[in-house]
């Protein structure tokens, strides 16, 4: 049994599968105030389309909608079947409200009411 594909075939069917890949995914990058759509994510790197964009490096936000999820330093690691894949050197979670410096009780006031005199 053959398993050759003729080229425009193969290229016909790259085409379709990253096209696939980009309406499923709600996932982008911001890097320097332009944005990208990101093909897939895994635990340790993300991959990108290889005809939009640039050879980035460097911190970048990571977003699922408008939603920030992260912001990430990424290396480039290898270019294969139409897409970049980037790996991550540090990934930080954002967090929606700052660090706090002491121990929330759990049975604190959630207010303090003034003296009504």
């Amino acid at each position: 049994m053959s398993t050759y594909v003729p080229k425009e075939v193969q290229d016909g069917l790259d085409r379709a599968r990253l096209a696939g890949l980009k309406k499923a995914s709600r996932l982008r990058l911001d890097a320097d105030g332009v944005l990208y759509s990101v093909l897939r994510m895994w635990k340790t790197g993300f991959s990108i389309d290889a005809a939009t964009a640039p050879h980035l490096r460097g911190y970048v936000d990571l977003y699922d909608g408008a939603v920030h999820l992260f912001q990430c330093l990424i290396v480039a690691h290898e270019k294969a079947e139409g897409e970049i894949r980037f790996e991550f050197k540090r990934l930080t979670a954002v967090a929606n409200a700052p660090a706090l410096d002491f121990e929330k009780r759990t049975n604190a006031p959630v207010a303090l009411l003034a003296d009504a005199r």
